[in-house]
């Protein structure tokens, strides 16, 4: 029914993440398997498997269960990937919590996923994490670890403070570790012997453009062929070195950084705990990384960085340029002049594991720069009506749907939302718009949500966004559609010009009126200097329409109603 790659049979499917390492150390004891530069951290395969079974002892000393959850507040920190393999190896499902949340969007992901413990760093900037949570829970500084009474979340018992500086409540990562090594190696190895690769894992939480958050749940299996086949598309291997500057509590990082990287037993480096074009650059060219990965953002300031011209980037042979839009200009610039010429392109969303399609390490440079892949092995991609669910033809847009070993198990205590996100047949609706070329490779046109409407003709943002990277003058670029009482939407533009440049706005309205249709011609154009961001390095599109809507006067024609 759905365009479908050939099914192989990886090692580790029928595994689970704890014993994939497992064989990755008896495989490579004696490479490098974690390297935090930075800090001077580095550990071997063997080393490395040796930490995460001292933390897991420490989970089982604290009597945490199979099925029970484990809330890690944390930046790119050793203790985060120790963490994430620690808790796979004695089935607590880890719950991953983005570090920019404040006291309020804590509170929910708590309370929402039943946490029955927490671990989170002190400070990290200008967030200071232990008042955060005393705020939310003003009970920790009247318990003892492990006798926490919460009453927005009653399931919480402890609070691992991952710097040895705990207040009072909180238990302290090295003591973590000393009560471990108080439990048999033993009751490890029962645990383990419970353990299934279907069971949840991993509960990933949506960014919440529409509502609340949503938990995906992801099991071992799900994250390790999506781990397996990404890192096969780039042709990963012992020899590789992969700089992981995306952060951990996101897919792209936890995923297709650690567990990825385990799995074909390469080496993650982790330039620091947060991105930095800086220390990036420093990251790849001392550690001769030959992958690097990030958003489309990170990869400009890099290029972008006054020290880029100067530095030895000849070690890179591929990577993953993925978690936003990829404009095709950046992709050959990266390709070209920073000397990725393998890197390759991945599409999917945290619901998908999150690699739906992936273009591979040897494709044609035109299929890798303009395309987002065809799907990895195992996986049935369609592209449907929206409206209908009837399967389009080639070329024919629509949203793009998958089914297979990606789609997650449900959103945790949310079967509504699952229901809708995922159809009786096995569908995961994606909401995201893409076509079907003949050749079985796929192009992400825009979001449904993202789609303008203007006096009835539909314009994907992605296509103006593309033709105005063609300009000179332009570096980036997004596009929405704002609310018009004639046309129902009109287009805008927010432009960053390259360094040292200057531009009027009929000059870029030239410019797309001499290749695009005259309805896709913005009428509305910004120049910025930056646009709003999430950590993660994704735009905020929406923030962009509202910021559009209070500037321009458009509130009247926003609210007006549709049918």
């Amino acid at each position: 029914m759905g365009e479908s790659a050939p099914v192989e049979m990886p090692w580790v499917d029928g595994q689970t993440i704890g014993e994939a390492l497992r064989r990755s150390a008896e495989r490579r004891p004696d490479d490098d398997a974690v390297v935090f530069p930075d800090i001077g951290l580095r550990a071997t395969f063997s080393e490395f498997d040796r930490m995460v079974d001292e933390a897991a002892l420490g989970l089982l000393a604290l009597g945490l269960n199979k099925g029970d959850h484990l809330a890690l507040w944390c930046t790119n920190r050793p203790q985060w990937v120790i963490l994430q393999f620690a808790t796979a190896r004695v089935g607590v499902v880890l719950v991953t919590v983005n570090p920019a949340n404040r006291a309020s969007e804590l509170e929910y992901v708590l309370r929402q996923s039943d946490a029955r413990a927490l671990a989170l760093i002190d400070t990290f900037k200008t967030s200071n994490y232990y008042d955060i949570f005393e705020e939310v829970c003003p009970e920790l500084s009247r318990s003892e670890p492990g006798t926490l009474r919460c009453a927005k979340f009653p399931e919480l018992r402890w609070v691992v403070a991952l710097a040895d500086k705990p207040r009072t409540g909180m238990l302290a990562w090295s003591e973590l570790l000393r009560r471990g090594g108080g439990v048999g190696k033993n009751q490890l190895t029962q645990r383990e012997a419970t353990l299934s690769p279907t069971d949840p894992i991993n509960i990933q939480y949506t960014s919440g453009t529409t509502g609340f958050p949503k938990g995906a749940m992801l099991s071992h299996r799900n994250l390790l062929l999506n781990g397996y086949y990404v890192g096969a598309s780039q042709r990963l291997g012992p020899r590789d070195r992969v700089c992981i500057p995306v952060p951990f509590y996101h897919c792209f990082g936890c995923v297709l950084g650690t567990i990825c990287t385990v799995v074909h037993g390469a080496a993650m480096v982790i330039p620091h705990e947060y991105f930095d074009a800086c220390k990036t650059l420093d990251a790849v060219e001392r550690e001769r990384c030959t992958a690097l990965y990030g958003v489309p953002t990170m990869f400009i300031a890099q290029m972008e960085h006054p020290s880029y011209a100067g530095r030895d980037l000849t070690s890179l042979r591929t990577g993953i340029m993925a978690g936003s839009p990829c404009p095709i200009e950046l992709m050959k610039k990266v390709t070209t002049q920073m000397g990725a010429r393998e890197l390759t392109i991945a599409y999917g969303q945290t619901e998908a594991s999150p690699v739906i399609t992936q273009t591979r390490a040897d494709d044609p440079i035109e299929l890798r720069v303009e395309t987002v892949g065809r799907p990895l092995p195992g996986v049935e991609v369609k592209i449907v009506d929206p409206a209908t669910g009837t399967t389009m033809n080639v070329d024919e847009p629509g949203e793009l749907c998958a089914r297979g070993h990606v789609v997650m198990l449900g959103y945790y205590n949310m079967p509504q939302q699952t229901a809708a996100a995922i159809d009786a047949d096995g569908w995961l609706h994606t909401g995201d718009l893409g076509v079907r070329l003949g050749n079985g490779y796929f192009r992400i046109t825009g979001r449904i949500k993202d789609m303008i409407i203007r006096g009835g003709e539909k314009i994907y943002p992605r296509e103006v966004e593309e033709y105005l990277y063609k300009h000179p003058k332009i570096q980036d670029v997004q596009v929405v559609g704002v609310p018009d009482e004639k046309y129902g939407e009109q287009v805008l533009a927010w432009i960053r010009l390259r360094d040292g440049q200057s531009a009027t706005e009929e000059e870029v309205r030239d410019h797309c009126r001499a290749g695009m249709a005259h309805y896709k011609v913005p009428r509305y154009i910004k120049f910025v200097t930056a646009f709003p961001m999430t950590v993660t390095g994704k735009v905020q599109k929406y923030m962009i329409r509202q910021k559009a809507i209070e500037e321009l006067g458009l509130e009247a024609a926003a609210r007006a109603r549709t049918a």
